[in-house]
């Protein structure tokens, strides 16, 4: 198009313009010469109809466009407390060596000084590859069909301006049977002073999932997009406007980079024959270096703080699965305990009535046996009242428990022809085992005694013919019979 045609198009774009602007102002006008035409009453609830409008359409406005706030990372437990439980666990006979070997660990990172990288991501994403560029001497393994890395890696690397890191390749995610390689990875990443988050691609659910995840302990990380030469100008761009979206108020930078790594192509013979070629990519990773040198600038020392924060939130939530795994295992000795016994007082019951005594003896004990594992304090009154419930829900169940305990021993030969005694006594331990079971979860859930909670739990396991529990109770029935009998 010629210069003057360019001429004459601007200007005919300016005179609609100015049409279109002097219409909107002749009709703003007129709009507003039939408002203060109208009675003082009308124009005050116009007018303050158009200021909620208006109102609401800033709110949403900001909305839209206010800045992220950014994610306070989860809180650290004070060390103290932490060994402190740690050391209770020990003593309760858990497995803690892991707890303290990360302990052990943080300590040692801490007086070394030194500044760790962790390269997170899915597999195939080219992390090991990436580790080839940043650290040119490091033996990373790389494979196309991904998953290569099977355990922790550090690598000797450095900086643009010669600071010197530790780069920590770890496991990729949703590699199918790798929950093992990924709680490797994702504790490797807590332990590092910042994240390389890397992606091939758009972010899914899980990604994101990820992402939020590390920015939940308070993470520095940089989102990089790898083998960007894969895509054109415009595809690129528009990959990374998604993730700088997806990852708003979490990454401290989004970018694009090319790890280089070898790859696989067809090549034409001379004899029309083909054959498969490998080649390296060079890598193009300068953005990366340039944006990880301002991530941490401060140094190890002034990263430290975040990174050990990170590291004990990890560890309090590490500690309180176990502590809830302990607490379960104690939990099923004591309802065992107490399921024995219950067979072993209705063999005994021989007076009319002697066995709801032992009842409610032993249900008395059980609750305040599980209460007190579960740090739940009691009165006497609640106790009572939990009791006496559980009775009328077994009162009201009487016929479902003995349907269920007699197919239950019909399982087991000679046992379920022993008379009515055996009956009773193994109903006494399904009583006892549901009620048990059904305490120990609303304790752990609850952290109190809900007495409708456990007894809508009880009616569930009283009314369960599952096939394991039943086996387990009658076998716990058979060997009670055995030794009374001897």
């Amino acid at each position: 198009m010629s210069r003057r045609m360019r001429l004459l198009f601007s200007a005919l774009a300016m005179a609609a313009l100015l049409w279109l602007l002097f219409a909107a102002a002749e009709r703003a006008l007129a709009l507003a010469q039939r408002f203060l035409a109208l009675p003082a009453w009308l124009q005050w609830t116009l007018g303050g109809i158009l200021l909620l409008f208006a109102a609401a359409g800033l709110s949403v406005l900001w909305w839209m466009l206010r800045p992220r706030r950014k994610r306070r990372p989860l809180p650290a437990p004070d060390r103290g407390s932490l060994e402190q439980r740690i050391g209770q666990l020990h003593e309760r006979g858990a497995d803690t060596g892991m707890l303290t070997a990360e302990l052990g660990e943080l300590d040692r990172r801490r007086l070394g000084a030194r500044l760790y990288i962790a390269l997170f991501g899915e597999i195939s994403t080219g992390k090991s590859s990436l580790i080839r560029a940043l650290a040119p001497h490091a033996q990373a393994a790389s494979d196309a069909r991904g998953g290569t890395t099977r355990t922790v890696g550090h690598y000797d690397g450095s900086l643009p301006d010669g600071r010197a890191l530790v780069l920590a390749d770890v496991p990729g995610s949703r590699e199918a049977g790798g929950e093992t390689r990924e709680t490797l990875a994702r504790e490797e990443a807590l332990r590092a002073h910042a994240v390389i988050y890397l992606c091939a691609g758009d972010l899914d659910r899980s990604q994101a999932d990820e992402l939020r995840w590390l920015a939940e302990f308070g993470k520095p990380l940089l989102l990089v997009l790898n083998k960007a030469d894969q895509w054109t100008a415009v595809e690129r761009d528009q990959l990374l406007a998604r993730l700088v979206q997806q990852s708003r108020g979490i990454a401290s930078a989004v970018l694009a980079i090319s790890a280089g790594g070898s790859e696989r192509y067809q090549r034409q013979l001379a004899d029309g024959s083909t054959e498969s070629v490998e080649r390296q990519r060079k890598p193009a990773i300068g953005p990366l270096l340039q944006a990880l040198a301002r991530l941490t600038a401060s140094g190890a020392e002034g990263m430290e703080s975040l990174r050990e924060n990170a590291v004990l939130a990890g560890l309090h939530q590490r500690t309180g699965t176990l502590e809830a795994q302990t607490r379960a295992e104690e939990a099923e000795r004591i309802v065992h305990k107490y399921a024995r016994r219950a067979i072993v007082g209705a063999l005994a019951a021989v007076a009319p009535g002697s066995d709801l005594v032992i009842q409610g003896v032993l249900a008395t004990g059980l609750t305040r046996a599980l209460a007190e594992l579960y740090g739940v304090k009691v009165s006497e009154v609640q106790v009572e009242d939990f009791v006496q419930q559980a009775r009328l829900t077994l009162r009201t169940g009487s016929s479902i428990v003995l349907a269920v305990a007699g197919n239950a021993l019909k399982a087991f030969p000679g046992l379920g022809t022993l008379g009515g005694g055996v009956l009773h006594a193994f109903a006494y331990a399904l009583i006892f085992d549901s009620m048990g079971r059904a305490l120990a979860a609303s304790l752990a859930e609850r952290q109190s005694l809900d007495q409708e909670d456990a007894g809508a739990r009880l009616k569930e396991l009283l009314a369960d013919a599952g096939g394991t529990r039943l086996r387990q109770l009658a076998a716990l029935t058979k060997e009670a019979v055995r030794e009374r009998a001897e």
